[in-house]
């Protein structure tokens, strides 16, 4: 019952841009079949409410489907995708984003005992899981507070709150409870992502990026791989080559210029990975996402 509501909710209240009057809800619908595409994940709770989705990490592949929910406690450079959908039963998601302090907070406030305890290992970024009721009904109430404005300044933090509570307690609780620990593995990891994201065109020695973030270089590269499904250096070339295509979309750039700008000093290198990423050259790719997009009839 709850996910015939919740996608009527969804239906509803979508907008062009994803947004929603309730700040951190996004709700996503997809009427076509589109190609995987390259984005970060953010730190977010996502539940599907119709169709599925397809997100490759490394060389982790994750699909959840109506009734499922994931989420993602690192930014992480994904590609993903939207299947199972025409314009009859389009793909319709919701979507929550997850900050570290709520988190911290609901753990301080928790009764010994509440919480299960953590095991110590780094889980990975992301995780899929069946969505209880109890989480579905959470939701479907959060959304609903779209239809009464008087309430939702109120009200909508307070759902939030019993959300993430059922996130911290169920069965991806491991994952999500990293979020809110400073000195969690997921944490360290996180630093170290923050740095290499921020710069990403610099070349980097792993040792200098694991005495930033506080590990020792095997306990780094280990715990790097296990949450993020990459090492640092593969990381870094993922978000190199995202952020060029970002480039190559925006405007009328150079191609060895572009490549320069985010680190490659080979153009044939840059031309190499860039085609082996996103499947095309940088200059015919930079053509098709330039061409202005037909409206839907």
């Amino acid at each position: 019952m709850d996910l015939d509501e919740l996608r009527a909710l969804l239906a509803r209240h979508v907008r062009p841009d994803g947004s929603t009057a309730i700040d951190g809800v996004l709700i996503s619908k997809v009427e076509r079949p589109e190609p995987p595409s390259p984005s970060m994940s953010g730190t977010v709770l996502a539940v599907i409410a119709q169709g599925a989705k397809r997100l490759a990490l490394g060389e982790r592949v994750y699909e959840y489907r109506a009734g499922q929910y994931l989420v993602a406690s690192v930014d992480l450079p994904v590609t993903g995708h939207f299947i199972e959908v025409s314009p009859q039963c389009p793909a319709l998601g919701f979507g929550l984003t997850l900050e570290a302090s709520a988190v911290a907070e609901l753990l301080l406030r928790a009764a010994p005992g509440d919480v299960p305890r953590a095991d110590g290992r780094a889980a990975p970024g992301i995780a899929v899981s069946d969505a209880p009721d109890e989480l579905l009904d959470a939701v479907v109430r959060l959304l609903r507070l779209l239809d009464q404005p008087r309430d939702r300044a109120v009200l909508a933090p307070l759902i939030k709150r019993e959300i993430l509570w059922r996130l911290i307690t169920g069965a991806q609780g491991g994952v999500v409870r990293q979020l809110g620990l400073a000195d969690s593995n997921l944490s360290h990891v996180a630093r170290a992502v923050r740095w290499i994201r921020d710069h990403y065109a610099e070349a980097f020695r792993v040792e200098d990026v694991a005495r930033l973030s506080g590990m020792s270089v095997s306990a780094f590269h280990r715990n790097f791989q296990a949450v993020t499904a990459m090492t640092p250096i593969q990381f870094q070339k993922q978000i190199r080559l995202q952020e060029a295509r970002l480039l190559l979309a925006t405007g009328p750039h150079d191609i060895t210029g572009v490549g320069h700008r985010v680190g490659y000093d080979s153009p044939s290198q840059f031309s190499r990975e860039y085609r082996r990423q996103f499947g095309v050259p940088p200059s015919q790719d930079a053509a098709r996402l330039r061409t202005p997009t037909p409206a839907l009839p």
